[in-house]
């Protein structure tokens, strides 16, 4: 049974909690491997009134103990943002419209 949500559809959608608790919704974009890390490219999902910047959130994907579950933590390396998202606008470019 295939579920859509505002016609969307949920497959790609990824809910992670924020600092404070609460859920944030992303768009799943990509799943990029660097140094034998790997980083997922996020996008967050929008709600009706609220403002589009439409920039992207790389995350690295960290395995825990339980193999069910897989921890992200942000990147604090702008050397390695960089490159991660270069990645990403290579493999993309005719997907998206990038803006420096």
């Amino acid at each position: 049974m295939e579920e859509n949500f505002d016609g969307e559809d949920l497959d790609n959608i990824i809910i992670l909690n924020d600092e404070e608790g609460n859920e944030v919704k992303f768009e799943f974009l990509d799943l990029i491997e660097l140094d034998n890390e790997e980083y997922v490219v996020l996008l967050p999902v929008v709600e009706e009134g609220e403002e589009d910047d439409g920039e992207v959130v790389i995350l690295k994907l960290e395995d825990t103990d339980n193999e069910e579950e897989e921890s992200y933590v942000s990147v604090d390396d702008d050397e390695i943002l960089n490159k991660v998202f270069e990645i990403f606008k290579e493999k993309f470019k005719d997907d998206f419209d990038f803006v420096d």
